[in-house]
């Protein structure tokens, strides 16, 4: 295994960075980071609904999408990420958020702090979130990252992040700020950002064998940088359109689906799928499949897309 600590703040180059690995390591890779103020919204989420954007360009909060499913989520200098790159020798389907968070999990017992994995993706201590995480498998590469929530600013969060009513109500709290914790809270000996990176650095190479590596920096980075940046890749106009007639939204324990669809009687003419949920394949793809057919005859699975929805969580979304 590789251990890169990434000194840049910029989260459009750190994405970059980890986006490339996952595309190109022939070796797991971890590796720590850490970003100046931004929100980072999951790949089929619509930043509009997720982020308070004249609030973020105020406060030069950076909005920025990743190649990952899941919620949206803060970060500052107060926060510390890690992301995990497995290489595999044959292809995998499954998502396994405990395999991931198991090491953070540890390194964190070592300091002090009990902390378990909860719901899809949280680590929490105490029934409050102090991490989340989100993971992405393509072919023989998986990409798992989460946050270590230090000493984030807490009134930053609630206030940039959109409150989803729906989700707050589900986890039965009020707020987003009601329901995180920061680690400088629970620590028996507040830590720095740098000396908790040099703890889970440590703990990374003692315990899984990682040697220190330099983080890539070539053409491919850079271009995957400019990309991140642009507001096409972004706010995805192509993917939140207005001209759909029909709205379905549903929380379900493994995230929020929503499905925007053009319907001519009971045949779909168009539909895009957004929410926090986690597939293994773009959900481009079963927007395809769905295309002309007959809301009140859906046979295929989503699971790939959408993981663990059924065929019939499916057809009652569509038919409302």
């Amino acid at each position: 295994m590789k251990y890169i600590r990434l000194k840049s703040t910029n989260p459009y180059r750190n994405l970059a960075i980890e986006e490339y690995l996952m595309r190109t390591a022939d070796d797991d890779v971890f590796m720590l980071w850490q970003n100046e103020p931004s929100v980072i919204i999951g790949k089929n989420q619509n930043a509009y609904a997720e982020v308070n954007t004249t609030y973020a360009a105020e406060r030069n909060i950076h909005v920025v999408r990743r190649i990952t499913g899941g919620g949206a989520v803060y970060h500052d200098l107060g926060n510390v990420n890690y992301t995990f790159i497995a290489v595999h020798n044959t292809k995998t389907d499954g998502i396994d958020f405990a395999r991931f968070t198991a090491p953070m999990i540890e390194a964190l017992a070592e300091l002090g702090v009990r902390c378990s994995l909860s719901g899809r993706n949280d680590l929490e201590c105490d029934g409050r979130k102090i991490s989340g995480s989100a993971q992405s498998t393509v072919d023989h590469r998986t990409l798992h990252h989460g946050t270590l929530m230090l000493s984030v600013n807490l009134n930053e969060l609630s206030s940039v992040l959109k409150v989803d009513k729906e989700k707050l109500a589900y986890k039965a709290v009020k707020s987003h700020k009601a329901r995180v914790a920061n680690l400088i809270d629970l620590l028996p000996t507040p830590l720095s950002a740098e000396e908790l990176i040099d703890h889970i650095g440590t703990y990374v190479i003692r315990t899984l064998n990682a040697t220190p590596c330099d983080a890539p920096d070539n053409e491919d980075v850079t271009v995957l940088e400019t990309r991140n940046a642009s507001d096409e890749w972004i706010f995805s106009s192509r993917r939140f359109l207005t001209e759909y007639t029909v709205t379905r939204r549903q929380k379900f324990p493994f995230g929020i689906v929503q499905i925007e669809m053009t319907l001519c009687k009971h045949q779909i003419q168009g539909i895009r799928i957004s929410g926090d949920f986690f597939g293994t394949k773009p959900i481009e793809e079963l927007e395809g499949l769905l295309v002309g057919k007959d809301i009140r005859e859906i046979t295929l699975s989503p699971a790939a897309y959408v993981d663990q929805m059924t065929t019939e969580e499916l057809s009652r979304l569509l038919n409302g």
